[in-house]
């Protein structure tokens, strides 16, 4: 396999769309380090997983020896960013945006390469480009072409507003495109209509369109719902070691390979080497802690990760749960996949629905050792967990 093959498939791993891919290979063979571009508004201090899909990405064109912009959204987090959003986003603060971005730049080189990375804020050419400058960019875009956008359709269809200046957020994230002269440009699949208007932009200013590369967005310890931390099932890269790997021992073993596919460094030799031990009759328990040890230690040290592994061990393989216990396999009916209280009560760990909500109330309901304080909790597809009531209650609970 040659030296450009080998690059495809390093960028195309884990991606969901690659365009234009001729154009891309155009690229490489030019042999000139390329110019890949991700844009972050700051709306939050703290990344989780879900972010790091990207910034993984990134990290792959820095092993080939490419150019990353890593771009902080300082002025584009003002404007509040609306894709995948029904309702306008309320921008923030100059002072907020600021914060968040500082504790941005700390994290984001857990995984990149400080010395081969280039910090860049959008503040820099937007606050020079002025009002009229600002006009003859929105002059760029029609409003017909603007809901072409799926959000912006739905909401305009669905007769709810959609604030003036949320049409310029695309406007602004491609002129960023130009102002860089990104080559490349990475982006969940919800931002696709976005990096296209850069691609767009670019032409109208005489550049070469860049390449467009999105990435999946993760879904979050629910198995369901993209990763984020409003809906409480995400795993932040900032957490406690012994928090971030419990968090990842508990999510389904269906879910566990999707994480290594966009998570994991490792090669895809290795992941599939798991995936047949597996198949074969390996625990799959065994495996996740292979991801849960590399992802803690790629936030916290190979140490700390050492720790979280010991702590997990005698918590829940040193006698805290019982090597017998009943196992009971649970269809839901849902995709989503049965609530705690359901389980608790079809298991015959509690005699009633209102007893586990009891129980719970008490603080006397673990899952996989971790007390449950939320009775609204869901375990999902594909979940194998062990459930504890008291002291002496146990059962390991798969839900299919």
């Amino acid at each position: 396999m040659s030296d450009l093959d080998n690059s495809l498939r390093l960028i195309k791993r884990g991606c969901d769309e690659l365009l234009v891919e001729s154009e891309l290979v155009e690229k490489l063979k030019t042999g000139r380090p390329l110019r890949v571009k991700a844009g972050f508004d700051p709306t939050a201090p703290d990344l989780h997983l879900g972010h790091t899909v990207l910034i993984n990405k990134l990290r792959h064109f820095q092993e080939l020896g490419h150019q990353v912009v890593f771009l902080i959204g300082d002025f584009t987090g003002m404007i509040g960013d609306p894709s995948g959003k029904n309702v306008t986003r309320p921008p923030l603060s100059r002072e907020q945006v600021l914060e968040n971005a500082r504790t941005y730049k700390e994290q984001v080189f857990k995984i990149l390469d400080p010395g081969k990375t280039e910090v860049a804020f959008n503040s820099t050419w937007f606050e020079t480009l002025g009002a009229s400058g600002m006009i003859r960019l929105a002059a760029q875009h029609t409003v017909a072409r603007m809901l072409e956008r799926d959000d912006f359709s739905k909401r305009y269809g669905n007769g709810q507003p959609i604030a003036i200046h949320e049409f310029l957020y695309p406007l602004c994230q491609g002129y960023d495109s130009v102002a860089l002269k990104a080559d490349v440009e990475l982006g969940g699949t919800d931002q696709k209509f976005n990096l296209l208007v850069g691609r767009e932009l670019q032409k109208h200013y005489g550049q070469s369109p860049q390449c467009v590369l999105t990435v999946p967005l993760l879904e979050g310890l629910d198995g369901v719902n993209k990763m984020s931390k409003s809906l409480g099932n995400y795993v932040g890269i900032y957490e406690a070691p012994q928090e971030i790997f419990g968090k990842l021992m508990s999510v389904s073993d269906t879910l566990m390979w999707r994480y290594f596919d966009l998570l994991s460094f490792r090669s895809e030799g290795e992941i599939a080497a798991f995936k047949r031990d597996v198949e074969n009759g390996a625990n799959p328990r065994d495996v996740k802690v292979a991801l849960a040890q590399e992802i803690v230690a790629r936030f916290h040290g190979a140490q700390a990760a050492e720790a979280a592994l010991a702590d997990f061990e005698a918590r829940f393989r040193q006698g805290a749960i019982p090597d017998e216990m009943p196992e009971f396999v649970l269809q839901s009916e849902t995709a989503e996949g049965l609530s705690v209280l359901q389980v608790l009560k079809q298991a015959g760990l509690t005699a009633s629905t209102s007893e586990a909500i009891r129980m719970i109330a008490q603080g006397g309901v673990k899952a996989d050792g971790e007390k449950v304080s939320d009775k609204g909790l869901l375990l999902p597809v594909g979940a194998t967990v062990v459930l504890q009531v008291g002291k002496r209650k146990f059962a390991r609970i798969s839900v299919k």
